[in-house]
């Protein structure tokens, strides 16, 4: 019986994330503070590249909260996502924080962008798509030398309040807990990347950032 109703939560939960990035974008923001325990935004600072200020893609930028926080701190930032209603959130976030939006839509297996055109690409808990390897090979060829591919999509909990508990819980059944895998490296060493596990310590969990260094 509990596979069953697991199975079926499972799937319950991909209907509304895929609908969370259209019909229901308008409550993207909500549904990530709530669910992360007001952690969301904090996670996707670690996303934040450690390289020299340049030319930055995002893809999946969603709400564009993330590009407006690089955008400030110096980097010439795009978001990239496949949402018209994303986009249109995006741009009058943007706007909204004095932002020039700089947004496309696209997708990231077939990225709309010339060769070595940008320093650093992020990600923040994305879907499958990172991991297709047309995904990984667009993005080695969009990076210049010695720019870095940021994939932000695991977190371990460490807060051990009633409420952190059952976050934990909740990001298991996505997918979005837990240790890394070495494993989790081949398809960015197929691609291409130096790839390494970079560990974010943060006030009430660890962020896992998966780097990927295209060579000279």
């Amino acid at each position: 019986m509990w596979k069953i109703a697991s199975k079926l939560f499972s799937s319950f939960l991909r209907f509304f994330f895929k609908h969370l990035y259209t019909t229901l974008a308008w409550a993207y923001d909500f549904v990530a503070y709530t669910t992360s325990m007001g952690q969301w935004r904090k996670w996707q600072s670690a996303a934040a590249p450690s390289s020299q200020i340049g030319d930055l893609l995002e893809l999946g930028s969603g709400p564009g909260h993330l590009l407006a926080d690089l955008s400030r701190t110096g980097h010439r930032s795009v978001g990239l996502d496949t949402s018209t209603q994303m986009l249109k959130l995006a741009q009058r976030n943007l706007v909204h924080k004095g932002v020039a939006p700089m947004l496309t839509q696209g997708r990231a297996q077939a990225l709309p962008f010339q060769s070595n055109r940008f320093s650093d690409i992020v990600a923040t808990f994305p879907s499958e798509y990172i991991i297709d390897p047309a995904t990984l090979t667009e993005a080695f060829r969009v990076l210049r030398p010695r720019g870095e591919l940021v994939i932000v999509g695991l977190v371990q909990f460490t807060g051990d309040s009633l409420v952190d508990r059952f976050a934990a819980w909740l990001y298991r059944f996505t997918g979005q807990a837990g240790e890394p895998r070495e494993e989790w490296k081949i398809p960015l060493q197929d691609a291409g990347f130096h790839p390494r596990f970079e560990i974010i310590e943060q006030e009430r969990a660890r962020v896992l950032r998966v780097v990927g260094l295209k060579p000279d």
